[in-house]
């Protein structure tokens, strides 16, 4: 029978797993997966609606659409000022705090 790696024998549980746990033990807001306790704003499914019937169903580009990481350097910048953020080579948009986490690290 094949073996399991050495490395992989070291790993456990996800971290995700282990704080919904917890989340859910002391009631308190979950932030380890996306799990809405709450509706939906209407203008959120109207526009969900309108770019479905418009088939924009494509996935954006890995890092983020270009003019999502514009907004996202535009309101960094109001925030603060003296900081210059270049969309192009200092955005990078993530699906989640995972991936953003091993995108930092590696």
């Amino acid at each position: 029978m094949p073996r399991i790696s050495t490395k992989a024998e070291t790993f456990g549980e996800s971290v995700i797993r282990e704080m919904t746990r917890l989340a859910v033990r002391h009631e308190a807001v979950n932030l380890a997966q996306g799990f809405p306790d709450f509706p939906c704003p209407a203008e959120l499914k109207e526009a969900a609606a309108a770019a479905i019937t418009a088939d924009l169903n494509q996935y954006a580009i890995t890092w983020g659409a270009q003019p999502f990481r514009e907004a996202i350097a535009a309101k960094t910048q109001r925030w603060y000022p003296d900081w210059p953020v270049d969309p192009e080579t200092e955005v990078t948009v993530t699906c989640g705090a995972t991936e953003g986490m091993i995108a930092a690290l590696l």
